[in-house]
């Protein structure tokens, strides 16, 4: 008997333990989490991973009249034909999201996160029984 068949078997659940540990700490980034809005108008179609909005994030730190009423957005998810070229001229998201208050467009991939074929949508079947009924 090898020096090596007595110590094989004990690293399986070593190496199970790391692995499981290593997918627990993957970033989330690729799924979207509940109460997320996905936006996947285009972007399947242009070749870029679909946009996943932490709409709580921003909920938390902005009142609604921010981005509701000053930025343009409509109070409905998939209301709003947002494209990258009105948010590197600053409209919509690029008011924040600009390089000063906010990492800039030039981060796609901080947005463009989702994975390919998510739907766009509310994360969690959301539902309001007001104007953002969709």
């Amino acid at each position: 008997m090898s020096r090596m068949s007595g110590w094989l078997p004990l690293t399986w659940p070593l190496l199970l333990g790391l692995m499981a540990l290593w997918l627990a700490v993957l970033p989330s980034a690729a799924r979207a989490e509940y109460g997320d809005v996905v936006i996947n108008q285009r972007s399947d179609a242009e070749g870029v991973r679909p946009v996943v909005f932490p709409h709580w994030f921003h909920r938390i730190r902005f009142r609604c009249k921010v981005c509701h009423q000053e930025l343009g957005f409509e109070m409905r998810a998939g209301a709003n034909a947002v494209r990258m070229n009105d948010i590197v001229d600053g409209k919509f998201c690029g008011a924040c999201h600009n390089g000063q208050v906010a990492w800039g467009p030039d981060r796609c991939d901080l947005c463009h996160s989702g994975l390919k074929g998510l739907s766009s949508g509310i994360q969690g079947g959301a539902q309001t029984s007001g104007p953002g009924r969709w």
